[in-house]
């Protein structure tokens, strides 16, 4: 892997061989970074939402796991 700074931008290089599965999950992660960098959310908030998401997505798949 190489990195290289430009006047503009960053320049990441993978060889060929590398796993195309982990390099998107890395550039995932970085656009991640890019995109709530600017947003300062209290952890309860965020708590509070993973709760709700957790309690809608049991509500919608509850029936598959139960028999």
């Amino acid at each position: 892997m190489v990195i290289e700074r430009t006047a503009n931008e960053f320049v990441i290089r993978f060889p060929i061989t590398s796993d195309i599965e982990q390099i998107q999950d890395v550039i995932d992660y970085l656009r991640y970074k890019e995109l709530t960098g600017s947003y300062s959310v209290p952890q309860s908030e965020v708590d509070q939402l993973a709760r709700e998401i957790n309690t809608n997505w049991w509500e919608n798949n509850k029936a598959k796991f139960q028999k």
